[in-house]
C-alpha cells in the first residue's frame, strides 16, 4: 500500500512538473525563444555587412545540414556546401544585401527544450549585379538544434507559393 500511494505521489509530482525533461518554465521558454530569433534573424540579416563569422554561427558545422531552396540550384548538403556558396556568391562583390523582413514568425520549443522549429514568411531585397535579386513573400520553414549550448540551424526550407495571386 505504502509502494502504491509512493507511486501515486511521484506520478503526480512529474505530471505537475512536466516530467523529468521537460521545459516548465515559461521565462526560460520565453528566453530560449528570444535566443531563437535572434538565430533567424542573423542567419538572413548577416549579409548586410557580409560578416559571414556571423553567418556561419547560425548553422550546423556538419553533413547533416540542409536545405531547400525554390531553385534546386540552391539546395544545401552539408557544412562545407554552404561555405561554399557563401564564398563563391555572397561574399562577392556582385551581391548586395538591400533589406530583409521575416512577418508571422511562429516558433516552437520541444519538451526538452533542445529542439526547436519555426516558420514564417520571408522577403529578402538583394541585388546581384546591380540587378534585383529579391525574394518577396517567400514561405521559410526550419529546425534548430541546441548543440553546445547554442542554437543552430539544421535544417530550412523556402519556397513559393504557385498559387499567388497577381
Amino acid at each position: 500500500m505504502v509502494s502504491r500511494l509512493l507511486l501515486v505521489a511521484l506520478g503526480g509530482l512529474m505530471i505537475m512538473t512536466g516530467g523529468p525533461e521537460t521545459m516548465d518554465d515559461d521565462r526560460n521558454v520565453s528566453d530560449e525563444k528570444a535566443k531563437i530569433s535572434k538565430v533567424i534573424h542573423n542567419s538572413i540579416g548577416w549579409a548586410a555587412t557580409k560578416d559571414k563569422e556571423l553567418s556561419y554561427s547560425c548553422f550546423a558545422h556538419d553533413s547533416d545540414l540542409f536545405w531547400f531552396s525554390p531553385r534546386d540550384d540552391g539546395t544545401i548538403h552539408g557544412f562545407k556546401a554552404f561555405t561554399d556558396l557563401t564564398e563563391g556568391f555572397f561574399m562577392k562583390d556582385d551581391f548586395k544585401a538591400i533589406r530583409y523582413e521575416i512577418k508571422d514568425l511562429y516558433i516552437g520549443l520541444s519538451r526538452s527544450g533542445d529542439v526547436a522549429w519555426y516558420h514564417a514568411r520571408l522577403d529578402d531585397f538583394n541585388e546581384w549585379q546591380g540587378q534585383p535579386a529579391c525574394w518577396e513573400d517567400v514561405r521559410w520553414t526550419g529546425v534548430l538544434e541546441k548543440q553546445n549550448g547554442r542554437w543552430v540551424i539544421v535544417q530550412m526550407h523556402f519556397s513559393e507559393a504557385n498559387d499567388k495571386k497577381p
